[in-house]
């Protein structure tokens, strides 16, 4: 997911270049260019969607009208290209740079593939004249161009995907730092002699009923953000796995991080509600002991919340290691209104 930054920026480049495009196809369709005027629509849809699709976290609906805006961006350049002379469209060579940037590595190389061959058919087409050597040129340098965008893009990626400490979809932080985090945490709480506990929050799965891939993917943002709405500055939470999600919780005690589950737990279950998603959410609650270490806090708190759910899900459990076992706080039972 970008960072702050990156989100900003493209906002604000999304906003103006969609607005450049739209004053350059009411200026088209003004001196009659019409096929000038609807590719520039074309456009600012493109960048409009995927800006609220992918930054913005928008819907299933605006990932697909994306996908089909790109498909129909190439699919319109195809004839584009064979109209008249073939592959001789100066402007042709946009083409390998569009498909690079507009899908992944293995597809664009199957888009590129028969324009490779216009440009050899170009070549050696003598009734082109002279010009054809130029084009050809062109085109390869085009394609040249195209593949020394996606290796620095590629690059970068492998570069900054060790700095990138948040979850692409909820913005929770990296589960390859929990460890770190949280043994640092565990440090300062007993050199300060203050409390802390960690919280285990996950949707409930039940057997024989369908997971909504789809459904629950586009949720997922608005669960990070519900969470980072809920949780004090200094709280940390982390995305453990597809469902789940680990919140630590300095200065505070066991029974006060089961009351915050609690709260956390309900407000999800209404969220979910509001989307149409008819799922529980249940929440395990483990606070820090003499000898407790970063593994065996979170093992707390995973075996509270697989209590939890054993019991049937929509609750809250906290772990107790005095007794090795799980006790249900009075205020965290089940919702008989859930």
């Amino acid at each position: 997911m970008p960072s702050v930054a990156e989100t900003f920026l493209f906002s604000r480049f999304a906003r103006i270049a969609a607005l450049g495009l739209l004053i350059i196809a009411a200026f088209s369709a003004w001196r009659g260019a019409f096929t000038t005027g609807v590719t520039a629509v074309v456009c600012a849809a493109m960048i409009w969607t995927r800006y609220r699709a992918e930054i913005a976290d928008a819907g299933k609906r605006l990932i697909i009208a994306a996908r089909l805006l790109n498909i129909l961006f190439l699919v319109a350049l195809t004839p584009a290209i064979l109209a008249n002379t073939p592959g001789l469209a100066q402007w042709s060579y946009i083409f390998p740079l569009s498909a690079f940037a507009l899908w992944p590595l293995a597809w664009a190389s199957l888009l590129i593939a028969p324009y490779l061959l216009l440009v050899i058919f170009a070549g050696l087409d003598t009734s082109l004249g002279p010009d054809r050597h130029q084009f050809v040129a062109c085109a390869l340098l085009a394609v040249l161009l195209s593949a020394l965008f996606v290796f620095l893009r590629e690059y970068k990626t492998r570069q900054l995907a060790p700095l990138r400490r948040t979850d692409e979809l909820t913005q929770a932080a990296s589960r390859d730092y929990l460890s770190a985090d949280l043994h640092k945490e565990i440090q300062r709480s007993e050199r300060e002699g203050i409390e802390m506990a960690v919280l285990l929050i996950g949707l409930d799965i039940h057997r024989g009923i369908a997971l909504p891939d789809d459904d629950i993917r586009a949720i997922l943002p608005r669960i990070g953000r519900y969470l980072h709405s809920q949780l004090r500055d200094f709280d940390s939470y982390y995305r453990v796995a597809d469902l789940q999600f680990l919140a630590i919780l300095p200065g505070t005690n066991t029974e006060d991080a089961t009351h915050k589950a609690e709260v956390l737990r309900k407000g999800l279950r209404s969220l979910l509600e509001s989307h149409e998603l008819d799922m529980t959410v249940s929440a395990g609650v483990a606070g820090l002991n003499i000898g407790d270490d970063a593994e065996s806090l979170q093992q707390g708190a995973a075996r509270a919340l697989q209590r939890a759910q054993q019991q049937g899900g929509n609750r809250t459990q906290s772990f107790s290691a005095w007794s090795g076992a799980e006790a249900t706080n009075p205020r965290a039972e089940a919702d008989p209104d859930d």
